[in-house]
């Protein structure tokens, strides 16, 4: 399948603004746009899978090199 290609810092990132994201969804229940929250869901799984399709396309990687 997909090889890791999110490295720690960019791990935690990616889980806390995807978690932020999904919070401001359910807190926000005024807003005509309230759906646009749901795109934490792509930041969150990444984080947590640890690969990210987008990294894969363009050859880059955030994890360390491995000796």
């Amino acid at each position: 399948m997909f090889s890791k290609n999110v490295g720690g810092l960019d791990r935690i990132l990616r889980i806390v603004v995807g978690l932020a994201l999904i919070a401001g969804f359910f807190l926000n229940t005024e807003a005509s746009l309230r759906w646009v929250y749901l795109i934490g869901i792509i930041p969150l799984v990444t984080g947590l899978v640890g690969t990210c399709p987008i990294y894969s396309l363009f050859g880059f990687s955030t994890c360390p090199l491995k000796k």
